[in-house]
């Protein structure tokens, strides 16, 4: 096994973690990597007490109140500590069971976007739920966190949905730049997708030299020994991704995100969050 580069697995207790650790085990196992699951304790949960601690009170009363907030959030730091134990004890037999040797588990207080920057070395996979304990809460489309982790790293992020299934086929949304032609060189060069078909997709707005740039991808994955096709479709990005992904029974899109400015994309938009909003298979998303 190689034990340089693990697969980082990013859960918390929502039920999408059975998925992540699926998706997770799948991709240790097919990289012969190993396997480490990390979960993140926030410093400061929004818990009340239902104490009413407002109003004018004496200097004794006053460190009375501190003692006992302070034992408090030890005491809940403490249950959430052990709670958070038995959860990732239980996805760790899960990965075991789906055949990863001895997957490790961690846990760290902090902010998730921070600690997974503090992490990021000597990963080589990050795979986290595109939808999380605060999505579950809210009923947004998908967790608030995943866009500024994915803007803060530096390392591919296999993003995933409710469900597992083992990927069979793979495409890649190729649009010539730096980042996709880097995805197309790790996957030539990675053992993660070794023997599946892989389809290229170039899309978006007509470009003079899109025929040669996805030639070069082709080409390279050949190289590679990659089962290869390959379509040029001139028009909107989005919507082509999305009718190809059905058309050709893809199971996992690989595309670069987050290109632009985050102030670019709150004027515009992102199309990197709608394809995480509406696509209903897993993302592997490249910097």
């Amino acid at each position: 096994m190689n034990t340089d580069n693990k697969v980082l697995a990013c859960v918390d207790r929502s039920h999408y973690a059975d998925f992540v650790a699926d998706y997770a085990a799948w991709a240790a196992r097919r990289m012969d990597a190993p396997l480490e699951f990390l979960h993140i304790i926030d410093r400061h949960p929004e818990i009340a007490t239902g104490s009413d601690h407002s109003g004018a009170i004496g200097i004794d009363a006053q460190e009375a109140l501190l003692t006992e907030l302070s034992n408090q959030d030890e005491s809940r730091s403490k249950a959430a500590r052990e709670q958070g134990r038995i959860f990732l004890n239980r996805l760790r037999q899960r990965a075991m069971a789906a055949g990863v040797e001895a997957p490790d588990v961690r846990q760290r207080h902090g902010a998730l976007e921070e600690s997974l920057v503090e992490q990021q070395e000597g990963v080589r996979l990050i795979v986290l739920g595109r939808r999380g304990e605060s999505a579950e809460t809210t009923q947004r489309d998908f967790g608030r966190n995943v866009e500024r982790v994915v803007r803060a790293l530096q390392k591919p992020i296999l993003t995933v949905t409710e469900g597992f299934k083992e990927p069979r086929r793979v495409m890649i949304a190729f649009d010539g730049g730096n980042i996709t032609r880097r995805g197309v060189e790790m996957v030539a060069a990675s053992p993660l997708f070794r023997g599946l078909p892989v389809h290229l997709l170039m899309s978006g707005k007509e470009n003079k030299d899109a025929a040669k740039q996805l030639e070069w991808a082709r080409t390279t994955l050949e190289a590679g020994d990659f089962e290869t096709s390959a379509a040029l479709i001139p028009g909107d990005a989005e919507s082509i991704i999305a009718k190809t992904v059905l058309e050709q029974g893809i199971d996992l899109l690989i595309m670069g995100a987050y290109t632009h400015s985050p102030l670019r994309s709150l004027l515009f938009g992102s199309k990197t969050s709608d394809l995480l909003r509406l696509a209903k298979i897993p993302l592997l998303l490249l910097r």
